[in-house]
């Protein structure tokens, strides 16, 4: 009989002890995208059961996914399940941050476990990108290259990844052992595997075995580790931060007696006493300084006040440090967050100042079926549509381009009507422009006629030479591109997005666009649209938006992208190689309007879903205005001025042309051939 006990306690201490590794942690080797480890292909299919419910864990991503919706979107998963593993409701917003539970099903696919998701590609998207930051180390490049056919580099926006997502079920040793769930747990900073086995109740050796870990082995923030469970996870378990374990006692304690109890608390005594008393003359200092310093700052402002000082006028981007005092409002704003950033002076007056809660509702919590493009939402608010751009972290940045768009006022810019600060991200919102991008009209099925093309150019121009001229202080655009022009229903333009707008250094000197010179270090673009001298030099003036506005009426002339690969023209003065290299569209124009055959050339380069359906002399006109608009010289340029006039002229007469007149085709044919 005893030696039937003896085997009893044996089989159950190796039960104990045999909780063998289910996984090798990754080790970091999920950064190494180019390179093939087993441990980044995934979990291997060694479980009891070739499918299971697992536990994923996901921190929560303001305004995208923050929301048991928006996160079972992302993760394949579905709103409710998430909704009851972390005791909310499926459309109740998330805290920035917050970890939570995502119940899946994790199911063997070949050799390895994983959960399949779908991910549409977004513009700068690789998969380093989507495995570490959008699936944060759920899955990993490795893996989504081997289940993907897409190339590993230049990745096109808009296609569908399959995400594979990291999911175990258990071995037969842990399920001998009493394991039923797995939960892939997101490691964060300080996280260690004593502190996260005692969190989650676990024996520290079989976390480490879990994981094929030695206690000596480091764990890395931002991947995933195995915990293996006897019960489902709790929402408190993610939340709570445990404390490390007390520290192992002296190997010769003394023996426990009165006097060395009270020789050890004596000091400790004498200790708080001090400790208080210096805390209670800290109190009393501070006080005394800030009384004095607000008796200060009263005298200070009643100086200020004094008719013979001088206000002083906030100048936007360029606020000095330590100044913001002067430029915030004077009343406090209603809303989650006090507005402390340099950038947001003056936003208040004419703008609504909205709730997170309200844009939430507007948008469907940030749903994917609202978003417009990038970060931009579409929003409903008692009927009315609103686009909501979301900046995150960046209130400065964001400061400026409210504090521009409060004191503009054109039909063809762009309307800002309130803007939401919230835990350090900002909120615009704008008008919507229901007929979407001028980028996206061009290469849509549905064509845009010449009288339209022309009226939109017009419509950017004015809005440039507002910019450049009618506003205190003057500003320049600088990203002015196809894909910043919004139309409205009537397809009339608005220029949008001044994120890096910021204006002119003008002085009363003589000459006037001299004065407007900058330089900046800190060069910012899309490739097609930037000048030489801005590229090389880092040079702004006006003309820099002058050159962007050039390959827009290319654009829109041509129907084809500003730095898309182009057919050169037949002729050795094309401004390109010859060859299939990438041809900028402002070289390619150079080459269509210079030596012989000038109407054939023109023809060619012409949108084809035109069908030739408009007058070629005033195609030509706008043709040489974008060649003028995109020299390599500035002096060459004409001023935002001069090119609205130009085009007011072309529009005059595009208003008076009837497309049904074969009859004025044919004569703007032969007044062109004549010409050249």
């Amino acid at each position: 009989m005893n030696w039937m006990v003896l085997v009893v306690v044996v089989v159950v201490v190796f039960i104990l002890i045999e909780v063998q590794g289910q996984q090798s942690y990754v080790d970091n080797k999920q950064l190494d995208c180019y390179n093939h480890y087993n441990t980044t292909d995934g979990y291997v299919c060694n479980g009891v059961e070739s499918s299971c419910l697992s536990y994923l864990t996901f921190r929560s991503i303001p305004p995208y996914y923050y929301s048991p919706t928006s996160i079972a979107y992302l993760l394949g998963s579905e709103p409710t399940r998430i909704a009851a593993a972390n005791n909310i409701s499926d459309v109740q917003p998330i805290s920035a941050d917050t970890l939570i539970l995502v119940p899946v099903n994790c199911s063997c696919s070949s050799s390895y476990y994983q959960h399949n998701a779908s991910y549409v590609l977004k513009s700068g998207d690789t998969y380093l990108i989507v495995a570490n930051n959008t699936y944060q180390g759920l899955t990993t490049c490795q893996a989504l290259m081997a289940q993907n056919p897409f190339p590993a580099i230049n990745l096109t926006v808009g296609l569908t990844l399959q995400v594979p997502l990291r999911c175990a079920c258990p071995t037969a040793n842990q399920t001998a052992a009493g394991v039923k769930f797995l939960l892939s747990y997101l490691v964060a900073s300080g996280d260690d595997p004593p502190t996260i086995a005692q969190r989650f109740g676990l024996d520290l050796p079989t976390l480490l075995q879990a994981n094929r870990l030695s206690s000596n082995d480091i764990i890395y923030p931002f991947t995933q580790l195995l915990l293996p469970l006897t019960s489902k996870p709790t929402p408190a378990q993610l939340q709570q931060r445990s404390s490390p374990p007390p520290p192992p006692p002296p190997s010769a304690a003394p023996p426990p007696n009165s006097n060395n109890n009270s020789k050890i608390n004596k000091p400790i005594f004498v200790g708080v006493g001090v400790g208080a008393a210096c805390l209670l003359l800290l109190v009393i200092t501070v006080f005394l300084l800030l009384h004095r310093r607000r008796r200060q700052h009263y005298q200070s402002a009643a100086a200020t006040e004094s008719p013979n000082s001088k206000p002083q006028v906030a100048s936007g981007p360029g606020l000095e440090p330590g100044k913001i005092a002067d430029y915030l409002p004077t009343s406090p704003l209603p809303s989650s967050d006090t507005i402390s950033s340099r950038g947001l002076g003056y936003a208040v007056e004419s703008l609504t100042l909205y709730e997170l809660e309200q844009l939430q509702r507007a948008t469907q919590f940030f749903s994917e079926a609202n978003r417009i493009q990038g970060s931009v939402f579409r929003g409903s608010f008692e009927g009315d549509d609103a686009a909501i751009k979301v900046v995150i972290g960046d209130v400065s940045q964001s400061g400026d381009e409210i504090n521009l768009l409060k004191r503009i006022n054109h039909s063809n810019i762009i309307r800002l009507s309130g803007f939401c600060v919230h835990q350090g991200h900002t909120y615009l919102v704008y008008e919507y422009a229901p007929s979407g991008s001028l980028s996206h009209c061009l290469h849509s099925p549905t064509t845009l006629s010449w009288k339209q093309r022309v009226q939109i150019a017009h419509d950017v121009a004015d809005a440039l030479n507002y910019l450049h001229n009618f506003t205190h202080p003057p500003c320049i655009h600088n990203n002015l591109k196809t894909s910043n022009i919004l139309l409205d229903a009537s397809l009339r333009a608005k220029l949008s997005n001044f994120g890096l707008a910021r204006p002119l250094l003008v002085s009363h000197g003589h000459n006037h666009n001299q004065d407007q010179l900058q330089l900046t270090r800190h060069v910012v673009g899309t490739h097609g649209y930037m000048p030489p001298e801005y590229i090389q030099n880092g040079v702004i003036t006006p003309k820099l938006d002058v050159f962007a506005f050039g390959v827009v009426l290319l654009e829109l002339l041509s129907g084809r992208e500003a730095a898309a690969a182009a057919t050169p023209a037949p002729s050795s003065n094309n401004g390109g190689s010859g060859d299939d290299q990438e041809l900028l569209l402002s070289a390619s124009i150079r080459g269509v309007l210079e030596g012989d055959h000038v109407r054939d050339k023109l023809e060619g380069f012409m949108d084809p879903s035109l069908k030739r359906e408009y007058p070629l002399d005033l195609a030509f006109s706008m043709a040489q205005l974008a060649k003028s608009c995109v020299a390599t010289q500035i002096n060459s340029r004409p001023t935002m001025a001069e090119a609205l006039i130009t085009l007011s002229k072309i529009l005059s007469s595009t208003l008076d042309w009837d497309p049904s007149d074969a009859d004025e085709l044919q004569h703007s044919t032969t007044s062109l051939s004549l010409g050249r």
